[in-house]
């Protein structure tokens, strides 16, 4: 009699065990829909669809197949998803560090801003005296430029005596000739 009561009571354990895991594959499959749903970075996706398949019940062999992922990423994803949850999937690569801090990007940005008109080569020896800093790539000087709100264009010099009504009435004239040639373009074909 006893060993019946036992076997009922292992037997109701282990059908609330069984609840209690599918429960949390339910809760975990509906988070990982909300954060595929919301994840622009599809390397993140990847990983949390992984883990998805994985408590849907999917084996890893076809879980490989659909994402093309190896069996390792798929069991370090599903580890790091039970272990931290959704930050576990995400990337963890921030980047490499800038070459100036948050203070010395400030400095020059403010000085980049006290003049109109720039040359690419004074801000190289800026940054090459005063911070030591030379970059290997033009773009990232290009890249201050724009963080300073300077557009990098060919700097021409203002007319200073232009005269803007005649600017205006060239334009009008130059917007008559061009309508005429179309026209004449148009008659012609």
């Amino acid at each position: 009699m006893k060993s019946q009561h036992l076997q009922a009571t292992t037997l109701a354990g282990e059908v609330s065990q069984q609840y209690l895991k599918e429960e949390t594959a339910l809760n975990a499959i509906a988070e990982l829909q909300d954060f595929i749903d919301m994840c622009p970075d599809a390397r993140e996706v990847r990983k949390a669809l992984a883990v998805k398949l994985v408590y849907q019940g999917y084996l890893y062999d076809e879980i490989q197949k659909i994402l093309d992922v190896s069996r390792g990423s798929i069991t370090g994803w599903k580890q790091a998803y039970e272990e931290t949850g959704i930050d576990g999937l995400r990337l963890n690569y921030k980047g490499r560090k800038s070459y100036l801090n948050a203070k010395q990007l400030q400095e020059v940005l403010s000085w980049l801003q006290t003049k109109d008109c720039w040359e690419l080569g004074e801000l190289e020896y800026q940054l090459a005296f005063e911070y030591d800093v030379v970059y290997e790539s033009k773009q990232s000087y290009y890249d201050l430029f724009s963080e300073a709100g300077i557009s990098w264009k060919k700097t021409t010099k203002v007319n200073p005596k232009a005269d803007e009504n005649a600017v205006a009435e060239k334009k009008k004239r130059l917007k008559h000739c061009w309508q005429i040639t179309e026209k004449k373009s148009k008659q012609e074909s």
